[in-house]
């Protein structure tokens, strides 16, 4: 499995999605408030940049004066090299090298006194607990008010007290997919989508998510790599007319998605390898029934995390402004596109997810570092109070997915359970999986703070009776 890519019970034949970290160095994400014509290499869309588009800046000059003048070569951070003309025409290839030689240490000199200015988060090892400080307690704070059979390897993500996204898996070919909304106080789950929009072979449903107002969904190519992203609005249960808001192919990672209030998130990202490597990753979103689409946010360079959705925010992690060896998480008004909060994690320190609940920021790191003080474990973090420079929780467990927060708890998935954390108490609980449950045992399904918790689980051990089974718990 490739870094980046979240461990989930998956639909039958659902692709992979590609890693989402890539080696780019190009620096970070450029000032906000600027106004410009993002690039059609982003999508098929026209754009409107939002409030966080990004330009870009005028390239270093040469200056040509008499024969035997002084010639002045621009550097990087208006330094200069001076030189005559004929000293140009002899040395050619020694002055190019000095010059070469000379941008290269004025970069240097750039990325070290940008690193310097950075405000980056910084934790000490005494300020961080883990599960072993913490008391285990018998039973959960939190009661079953649900239990709802969907068909075995569906997948669910719960964006809304009302709904579940959940993408279903077919006895078909063709389509290999389909998606449903699922009432939370119900049960009952509705097709919503009974195959992909697209009517060229090869496209299936790959991904989907909801709320109250509308859906979004992906659908993917197998054969050639495109992909497509849909919105549409949903009212009791009942998608609206599809819009088609971005297409892409294979120069491009397939987007992952989101929602939250009235408008469908989703995140575009070069590919690693392909034509598009240089460009930058974007977070986009489009109001419920329109195909306008805004463009919130450019990264020059890959963004680390999925977005994130807290119900009326979303939650990115792009390059630093100042120097891309930070990632920043940001937090992402949804109705106006404007940043509300940041947090810069230390230097080449790359999450595997980023989150916000409880007004505060978390992440994972599936690797384990040799410099970070508090943060070089592996696991998800979240501070006990909104104050960072407080104390820390570490819930040191390889992370499969973004912490949710509820009843008072941080909630994250385990190495077989779902587990709840109360930062303040320091006392910990797991919701119990039922007897003969498929080996993950239960995956978290919501994000963002809840009232309502969904987790699901594959029960497979009778073959004529295999299903998922969907629990939503409440406190």
């Amino acid at each position: 499995m490739s870094r980046g890519t979240t461990a989930r019970p998956s639909a039958r034949n659902q692709a992979t999605r590609a890693p989402r970290h890539g080696a780019s160095t190009v620096r970070g994400n450029a000032g906000r408030g600027a106004h410009g014509t993002v690039k059609q290499s982003l999508g098929s869309a026209t754009f409107t940049p939002g409030p966080n588009a990004s330009i870009g800046t005028g390239r270093p000059t040469a200056a040509s004066q008499a024969p035997d003048a002084r010639i002045n070569i621009s550097l990087p951070a208006g330094e200069s090299l001076s030189i005559t003309r004929r000293q140009l025409l002899i040395g050619a290839l020694g002055i190019g090298a000095v010059v070469v030689a000379g941008a290269a240490a004025s970069a240097v000199s750039n990325e070290k006194k940008a690193d310097s200015e950075v405000d980056a988060l910084a934790v000490n090892k005494e300020s961080v607990f883990s599960i072993s400080d913490c008391t285990v307690l018998d039973s959960a704070p939190l009661s079953l008010a649900g239990e709802f059979k969907m068909p075995y390897g569906t997948l669910v993500w719960a964006n809304s007290e009302t709904y579940a996204a959940c993408l279903l898996p077919t006895e078909n070919s063709s389509p290999l997919t389909q998606a449903a909304v699922l009432s939370l106080s119900s049960g009952q789950y509705t097709v919503v989508l009974d195959g992909p929009h697209s009517s060229e072979r090869g496209f299936d449903i790959y991904d989907v998510r909801c709320n109250d107002q509308g859906i979004v969904w992906i659908e993917s190519n197998c054969y050639t790599g495109e992909w497509r992203v849909f919105q549409a609005t949903l009212s009791r249960g009942v998608a609206g007319d599809a819009k088609q808001v971005d297409s892409g192919n294979g120069d491009w990672d397939v987007p992952s998605i989101t929602v939250a209030k009235s408008r469908a998130f989703w995140q575009v990202m070069p590919s690693t390898s392909g034509n598009a490597t240089s460009e930058p990753s974007a977070l986009k979103s489009a109001a419920f029934g329109s195909s306008d689409v805004r463009v919130d946010w450019q990264s020059n360079g890959r963004m680390s995390t999925s977005p994130y959705s807290t119900g009326d925010a979303i939650c990115i992690s792009p390059r630093s402004q100042a120097s891309s060896s930070y990632s920043q998480l940001t937090l992402i008004d949804a109705e106006s596109g404007a940043m509300r909060e940041s947090l810069t994690l230390p230097a080449s320190m790359r999450p595997l997810e980023a989150a916000y609940v409880n007004g505060r920021f978390s992440f994972t790191f599936d690797s384990i570092y040799t410099y970070g003080e508090g943060l070089a474990s592996l696991g998800t973090y979240a501070p006990v109070s909104n104050d960072t420079g407080g104390q820390w929780f570490c819930f040191d467990r390889n992370p499969l997915c973004a912490p949710a927060w509820c009843g008072g708890n941080l909630v994250v998935k385990s190495t077989r359970t779902v587990a709840g954390v109360n930062l303040s108490t320091r006392e910990m609980f797991s919701l119990d999986c039922p007897d003969d449950c498929d080996n993950y045992g239960d995956f978290l399904a919501s994000q963002g703070d809840v009232n309502s918790l969904v987790t699901y689980l594959g029960m497979s051990t009778n073959e004529d009776d295999a299903y998922t089974l969907v629990r939503v718990w409440t406190a």
